[in-house]
Order: structure tokens, then C-alpha cells, then sequence
């Protein structure tokens, strides 16, 4: 008789390992599915984790996890060919506990996570691969995996499989994206000293900055670019949407070898050693992009959902908390041995009443919207430079004529009608 447990997670990243961890504490019998080599091994972000929801599941987590650096500073950056302009908050109340975020390495963090989830009893199975879900009558009962005899049994299967989710495209629950539902973002990891990296982004001992940067970093295309200090590392990267990418005729690479030789980034790598490439596609479909989250015997979690806030660079705290959510509406279903469509609902229910989806709905025009009206990286970021260039340079020229002189630039090359449509139809995009 093959083994049958309560809950099979396919998937060990953030989302299926959150899953796993919360219903393994409450006793429930977990089978934890990776496909990679280790957890992380496949696993792909910026470098960013929150710590609010993570805390959810481990208090205190930060004093044993593999953190890189909690971030004191978040910088963005409006950048044009040969300039930026530069604006963000640095607070030194995100420098000691209970902190705000870090930077982590995934190879590193998601090993220790699942570890959490082992602890707790879960069963982490590595380097196989889900085929296909198991269905009988209607309701997923399990999984097939690549291994000789690999057919595995559940009461429910949390698919934390990825963007692409396959499993959840087979059960019919999502259509192929559309290329402007996803992002390709490739990153590389460069190792730098850390009195380099303190010195070159004005930090002191393990404090961490981030930088987010839009405009020519892409080329003017949807999408944006990040430079992420790690203790003894920096993480640099950039990605847009495949659509962008095909009407640019963009190779993510030349994308990335761009960035890194751009004059206000080059300084910041100077000496550094490759370490690491990575690539990996990103959710931007945003709120009308989520497909069906639960079925009969089935709910989906994290990058398999589209749960990512691509303007506020969130996807790790999204994913980790719905994996909360699903644990939680399976061991109500468990104690109820209900595990239908009916019963697995309360999960859906929490995740739209949770700040995922609330902020989910909040944008869920942005990425359409500064995709369809390019002006806004091509045009309004190089004005943006053009503009403070001129307002800073000392020349003689009063700032009150300088000011009519910027206003009378921007209106000549776009027209007045059309400028303040712009600043509407963006406002409208992110109110």
C-alpha cells in the first residue's frame, strides 16, 4: 500500500516551506517535495526578506538564520545615461531589534528554513520532481513523481511549485501567462570586501542598503534593476516583463552587463569578483493575474498564485504568508475531514482579506498602465535628470527663471494636455 500522509507540499521555497513548518507543529503528517539538489539551490530573489512574517513562524528568527545584513537604508534611483537622480530613507531604528528587513542569500536561507520545517516533523524529500497531481473523482489525492514507484498520497496537496506552476495548469486552474504577466530578471552575485562595501555605500559595521533603479537601467523598458549589499557580497540585477523584452529585442544578459558598466554603477563594483549568475521569471500579472487558489483536495501558495508586489519588490513575505494561510485552512479542513473545494475555501477568504491581496488590488493597473504609455521610463526619467541638471548647475541664472525654463522644457516636448493626463493616469495607477 503506498504511504499516504495529511499534507504534500510540492515546492521548498518560501511559500511550501511556511506551509510545511505550520502544519507540521500542529501534528499534522508532511511530505515536503523539492526538485532541486537542496532547497535555494533553484530558488531566485533580489535578496530582500521582511521580517514581519517571518517572525509570524519562527520568533526571533534573526538571531540563529543565515541573514546577510538588516537594512538600514532603501535608496531608488531615477536613472538616465550619465546621471541619477537619487532619493530614500535611511533610519537607524532598522538597525537593531526587531528590525524591518535583511538581505539574505537563498541558497543559503531557504536550506535553514526547510531545516525549521524538519524540526517540526515535516519530511523533506530532495531532487524529485511532480509530474502530475493525482485525481480521482474530482479531488487531488496525491502525486506522481519522476522516481521508480513515485506515486505519493495525501488528503491535500499545497502546490508551491513556482510561476509557472505546471501542476496548476494541468488541473486547469491557470491559463499559459501572457508575456506581460511575467518578468525575466537575471542577477549576478559579486564578492567584495566588506570594508569596500561599508566605504562605497557610507555604512557602518553589518548594516545593509538597498537600491532600486529605474529609467535607463532597462533601456527605458518596463522593469527595473536593484544593487543589494550582502556582508561580504553584492547582489546586482535587473529584469522586465518578457513582453518588454520582445518588443526591445532585449537579451536579459547584455541587459545585465549594461547595468554593471553604467557610470554610476561601475564605482560600486569596482575589484569585485563574479561569484554566481542566476535567472528566474517573476510574476507581474498582479491582482487580475491570481488563479484558482483552492480546489477539491488542493490549494496554491506563493509565485504559483502570481502573489507578488512587483512595485514594492515584494514576494518572499507574500508567499511565506499565504503558506501560513493554506496551513491554516488544512488544519481546519483536517479537524472537519472535509478537505473539498468547500472546506479549503477559508484559505482563499483569508488570503483576499489579507494586505496580499488588499495591496494586490491597490496596483492592479500600475504595470499595465507603464507598460502601455512608455513615456513614462523613456521620457519622464531622462526629463526628471535633464531638469535637476539644469537646476543645480550654478550659472548666473536665477532659480525662479530656471524653474520656468524646466516647466517650459517639459510641457514644449510632451504638451501641457498630455503632461497632466500623465501625472493622472500614473497617479490614478498606484493611489
Amino acid at each position: 500500500m503506498p504511504e499516504k500522509f495529511d499534507v504534500i507540499v510540492v515546492g521548498a521555497g518560501p511559500a511550501g516551506t511556511a506551509c510545511a513548518l505550520v502544519c507540521a507543529k500542529n501534528g499534522l503528517n508532511v511530505l515536503l517535495i523539492e526538485r532541486g539538489e537542496y532547497p535555494g539551490s533553484k530558488n531566485v530573489m533580489g535578496g530582500v526578506l521582511y521580517r514581519k512574517q517571518t517572525e509570524e513562524l519562527i520568533p526571533e528568527f534573526w538571531k540563529e538564520a543565515p541573514l546577510e545584513r538588516p537594512v538600514v537604508e532603501q535608496r531608488f534611483w531615477m536613472m538616465d545615461k550619465e546621471s541619477v537622480v537619487s532619493f530614500g530613507y535611511k533610519g537607524m531604528e532598522w538597525a537593531s531589534e526587531p528590525f524591518n528587513n535583511f538581505t539574505v542569500l537563498r541558497a543559503q536561507f531557504d536550506q535553514w528554513f526547510a531545516q525549521k520545517a524538519v524540526e517540526q516533523g515535516a519530511l523533506l524529500i530532495n531532487e524529485t520532481v511532480v509530474t502530475e497531481c493525482i485525481v480521482e473523482n474530482g479531488k487531488v489525492i496525491g502525486v506522481r513523481t519522476d522516481r521508480p514507484d513515485g506515486d505519493v498520497y495525501a488528503d491535500v496537496v499545497v502546490l508551491a511549485d513556482g510561476v509557472n506552476s505546471l501542476l496548476g495548469k494541468q488541473l486547469g486552474f491557470h491559463k499559459e501567462f501572457r508575456p506581460d504577466e511575467v518578468a525575466l530578471t537575471v542577477m549576478e552575485v559579486i564578492n567584495l570586501p566588506k570594508e569596500k562595501i561599508n566605504d562605497r555605500f557610507n555604512l557602518e559595521g553589518n548594516h545593509g542598503c538597498t537600491i532600486e533603479i529605474f529609467g535607463d537601467s532597462t533601456k527605458g523598458n518596463l522593469g527595473t534593476a536593484f544593487l543589494y549589499t550582502n556582508k561580504e557580497s553584492l547582489n546586482i540585477g535587473v529584469g522586465t516583463t518578457l513582453s518588454s523584452m520582445i518588443k526591445a529585442k532585449l537579451k536579459p544578459y547584455d541587459l545585465l552587463d549594461y547595468l554593471k558598466t553604467h557610470p554610476m554603477v561601475r564605482p560600486m563594483l569596482e575589484g569585485g569578483e563574479s561569484a554566481e549568475y542566476l535567472a528566474h521569471l517573476i510574476p507581474e500579472g498582479g491582482f487580475r493575474s491570481v488563479p484558482k487558489v483552492a480546489g477539491n483536495g488542493v490549494v496554491v501558495v506563493g509565485d504559483a498564485a502570481q502573489l507578488v508586489n512587483a512595485i514594492h519588490r515584494e514576494g518572499s513575505n507574500m508567499a511565506m504568508y499565504s503558506g501560513k494561510l493554506a496551513a491554516e485552512a488544512i488544519i481546519e479542513a483536517k479537524a472537519r475531514g472535509n478537505y473539498s473545494e468547500a472546506s479549503l475555501n477559508s484559505y482563499r477568504e483569508a488570503l483576499y482579506g489579507s494586505f496580499i491581496m488588499k495591496d494586490l488590488e491597490k496596483y492592479k493597473d500600475a504595470a499595465h498602465t507603464f507598460e502601455k504609455y512608455p513615456q513614462y521610463f523613456k521620457e519622464y526619467v531622462p526629463m526628471m535628470n535633464q531638469a535637476m541638471s539644469k537646476f543645480f548647475t550654478v550659472d548666473g541664472t536665477p532659480k525662479r527663471d530656471k524653474q520656468k525654463e524646466i516647466m517650459k522644457s517639459i510641457t514644449s516636448e510632451r504638451g501641457t494636455l498630455k503632461v497632466l493626463q500623465d501625472v493622472y493616469r500614473a497617479w490614478k495607477a498606484v493611489k
